[in-house]
């Protein structure tokens, strides 16, 4: 893999990220977009919670993959995509707080299979608190109909 062909990644990831709806459904806005790290950022809303008034672990599960993917998109040439094909989600604490942000960071990068840690943290009064952690496995495409950028 040429880390040296991956061009503007930074503008393709805002360019993918404005492309998600599920993210634009949740109300998730992208914050931070460095090499090998992609940080999501969620405010509490009623709408994304379960039974018990927390966030659900559906909408944790989903801003953590695609903080992961978006982590390994910024290791691949400019021509691939990402397609993630695995992950483990550990819910560690209650989803209450007045906003989320979700951590995917690059464990082990790789030509064709990416590896990325995930954290979720709950922000409101006092120090962030980790809600969630989160293993994924993520594919490079190329070259496949439909999936691009």
């Amino acid at each position: 893999m040429s880390v040296g062909n991956n061009g503007d990644f930074r503008e393709r990831i805002r360019q993918s990220f404005s492309r998600q709806a599920a993210m634009e459904t949740i109300g998730a806005e992208l914050t931070r977009v460095e090499h090998g790290v992609v940080e999501i950022e969620l405010p509490f809303d009623v709408k994304l919670t379960q039974q018990h008034g927390i966030l659900h672990a559906g909408i944790i599960s989903a801003a953590l993959d695609s903080a992961c993917g978006f982590a390994a998109y910024t290791m691949i040439d400019a021509d691939a995509s990402i397609l993630t094909i695995e992950f483990k989600v550990n819910l560690m604490s209650p989803g209450r707080g007045d906003r989320f942000v979700f951590r995917g960071e690059i464990t082990k990068p790789g030509s064709n299979i990416i590896v990325a840690d995930g954290r979720g943290y709950a922000i409101g009064d006092g120090p962030a608190k980790l809600i969630a952690s989160m293993t994924g496995t993520m594919m490079v495409v190329r070259g496949r109909e439909g999936i691009t950028g």
